[in-house]
């Protein structure tokens, strides 16, 4: 269930008014310039962000799984996207129209505090990516790509053509082939036609750099979290274990 409306009570999701929706491979939910029309909650499946250039290259900057909020910096007064959102894992989830999420945003309560926690998580994600595409090499990368993509999607198998893969994590495809190849030949993956399944996570997740487990840490504990040294008293307190299962049992 999406992290956001399970720790909501049932009140604030009314107002909400949320709208199931099925996302599909390769459904376009965000474009750069495009207006923001709608905030989506994340069940099942998994979403990138990327930067796109104006030669048509792209690289991934941020991941949307069952913690997201995707659309959030609308909540916050930008108008228009500046990056391309879509999703790489079908799923399922909740959408409600933008005006209605400002709303609930505006009142200060849980529903804000959540929200400015996850942009957090996000600028965690965002700069801890941005380093390891500097600092690591492509094997590591892939290993911390695909372990970030299964905790986020709670699938081990993904649909990731080499091109694709080579989006996510701004290297050529020859490159991502081979690291591909050795995590294979490894026994970590397998890997045919597109087709990735990884068989080993504990192995993968040695292989990955200490980048993983930070973007993990933060992304699954951003609700417990203020400054990032423990948890906050002030989203504690407003979230007891029995407004969460309301919330839950309201949709």
């Amino acid at each position: 269930m999406n992290v956001v409306l399970k720790a909501l009570d049932a009140e604030s999701i009314r107002r909400l008014a949320l709208r199931k929706v099925n996302f599909e491979l390769n459904h376009e939910i965000e474009f750069p310039g495009e207006p923001i029309e709608h905030l989506f909650f994340v069940e099942e499946g998994m979403a990138s962000m990327t930067t796109t250039f104006k030669d048509g290259s792209q690289v991934e900057v941020g991941m949307f799984g069952y913690e997201s909020i995707m659309g959030v910096s609308a909540l916050m007064g930008t108008k228009r996207s500046l990056n391309r959102i879509y999703t790489q894992i079908a799923g399922r989830g909740y959408s409600c129209g933008i005006e209605i999420g400002r709303k609930e945003f505006d009142l200060g309560g849980l529903f804000q505090s959540l929200a400015l926690a996850y942009v957090q998580a996000q600028l965690v994600q965002t700069a801890q990516s941005a380093g390891c595409n500097i600092k690591h090499d492509v094997e590591q990368r892939l290993a911390r790509w695909l372990l970030i993509c299964a905790d986020r999607a709670h699938n081990n198998t993904f649909i990731m053509p080499h091109e694709f893969l080579g989006d996510m994590l701004g290297c050529s495809r020859p490159s991502v082939s081979v690291a591909a190849k050795l995590l294979k030949d490894k026994g970590l993956i397998s890997y045919t036609r597109g087709v990735i399944t990884i068989l080993d996570t504990a192995r993968l997740e040695k292989t990955s750099c200490e980048c993983y487990l930070v973007i993990k840490d933060h992304l699954d504990n951003y609700t417990e979290f203020d400054s990032g040294v423990g948890p906050d008293p002030a989203i504690a307190a407003r979230n007891p274990r029995a407004t969460a299962q309301t919330a839950g049992n309201s949709l």
